[in-house]
């Protein structure tokens, strides 16, 4: 990668000739986009699919994966405390290892955060069911449905403080049901449930690992919108650090209530919801349900925050038709990025191909979390120096974090299926091949 295209990773010095993005996202708006990432509907039902695996040594495993997790998370800190644009790992990537890696990078996030979206607006849709059997199907699905991607791509239309006001909400909404359960359940929580710690095998403990490793994702969002936040440089660690910590706190705790409450718990369904009935009667398994709804509405909120700003990323460097990247003149948000995202989305859920494009987000997240690791190593080089920001958050130990960062990415292949391997390799060459034609494009224009 020469000189020239390092600089142009980022476009943050250059005078907009239209309308610009409006730098309003505070560290703590970035927090909350990352703790709404992470936590959404998986959260009400993961209790049970962990004890199955490991047993009582589910809040364990928990605190154990949420360190590894942080070891990722630190690496975006210090990479993306050296950018000031919009884009996150597709900026880091870029910069590192040129175009074509970095348009995989920034495709794959954006086709999972798409896929992700529908995938939850439909989670939405069964779990109104519970209460409206409407909702399950038919007329009343589609137009639960239409009104859901609706509301939220207007709402990202008309601005980012209204965006980030949505998410901040909706936040607040799903931690105060986890935060009563928590602090409830702590109360009634049995310690012979507890203990003794069973044995386990090193295959049931690498599929929980694994497990909770995918739990974990979404924080790689946190700086894709760092072109809208006012100190980008300083905010987007912060946030990022803040994320993993209260995230691994909760879920830790959250797992710790279910299994003290709860003897069967590897048994159960909808475990938050068995272990609140258990403690507080109906009132508590319906402010679970409501919790749950909540939470999902917050994280297709998110969703649709961050892909948008992905395609309208790829946009701006010139990797996707100009028309992605074209900013509202009176909103001064990428509208058409977030009208086509939310199109793509409502398609996907109306139509069912969710389920089969979900299979993509193991090699995505790979192929994301490997290219920032490796780019925060890379970017430390001497020859950067002068061409990218020196980082205002620096990573100590020298390339053990980075590479270790880089060891736990790689675990994620190792609990892949054979379908979600060849479901990632075709979204690759799907990339590969919009990449090939955008450029032909370029070339002839």
């Amino acid at each position: 990668m020469n000189n020239d295209e390092v600089a142009a990773a980022e476009r943050t010095d250059a005078k907009p000739a239209g309308p610009a993005l409006v730098r309003a996202l505070g560290r703590w708006d970035l927090t909350a986009i990352g703790v709404n990432q992470v936590i959404g509907g998986a959260i009400f039902l993961l209790p049970s699919q962990l004890a199955a695996q490991v047993g009582a040594w589910g809040v364990t495993a928990f605190v154990l994966v949420g360190v590894a997790s942080l070891l990722v998370a630190l690496c975006f800190a210090e990479v993306g405390s050296r950018f000031e644009g919009t884009g996150g790992p597709y900026l880091y990537t870029r910069a590192a290892f040129g175009r074509f890696a970095a348009f995989e990078v920034g495709w794959m996030q954006w086709f999972t955060r798409v896929a992700s979206q529908a995938s939850i607006a439909n989670g939405i849709a069964l779990a109104l069911g519970f209460y409206w059997p409407a909702m399950t199907g038919g007329a009343g699905r589609a137009l639960m449905l239409i009104g859901l991607v609706a509301a939220l791509a207007v709402i990202n239309v008309r601005g980012i403080r209204q965006s980030a006001l949505v998410v901040n909400v909706l936040t607040i909404g799903k931690l105060v049901p986890l935060g009563i359960f928590i602090l409830v359940g702590l109360f009634f929580v049995d310690t012979r449930l507890l203990s003794p710690l069973p044995p386990i095998t090193w295959s049931q403990a690498s599929a929980g690992a694994l497990l909770l490793i995918f739990a974990y994702g979404g924080y790689d969002v946190v700086p894709v919108p760092a072109g809208e936040a006012s100190d980008p440089r300083r905010h987007v660690p912060f946030a990022l650090v803040t994320t993993i910590i209260a995230v691994t706190i909760i879920m830790a705790l959250a797992q710790l209530v279910a299994a003290g409450i709860l003897p069967g718990l590897a048994s159960s369904t909808t475990p938050l919801a068995d272990a609140a009935l258990a403690m507080m009667g109906a009132g508590g398994a319906l402010l679970i349900g409501v919790g749950s709804i909540v939470s999902m509405t917050g994280n297709n909120a998110g969703q649709v925050l961050t892909g948008s700003r992905m395609l309208f990323a790829l946009a701006e460097h010139g990797e996707l038709p100009a028309f992605f990247g074209r900013i509202h003149p009176t909103y001064r948000t990428p509208a058409n990025a977030v009208l086509f995202t939310s199109a793509v989305a409502l398609a996907l859920v109306l139509s069912g191909s969710f389920a089969m494009l979900a299979l993509v987000s193991a090699v995505a997240r790979l192929v994301t979390y490997t290219g920032a690791c490796a780019s925060t190593l890379v970017l430390r080089g001497p020859r950067f120096e002068g061409l990218v920001k020196p980082a205002t958050f620096i990573v100590k130990g020298g390339p053990l974090v980075p590479v270790l960062a880089i060891l736990v990415s790689l675990a994620i292949l190792a609990g892949a299926s054979t379908q979600q391997l060849v479901g990632g390799l075709a979204a690759l060459v799907a990339g590969a091949v919009l990449y090939l034609v955008n450029d032909v494009h370029r070339a002839r224009t």
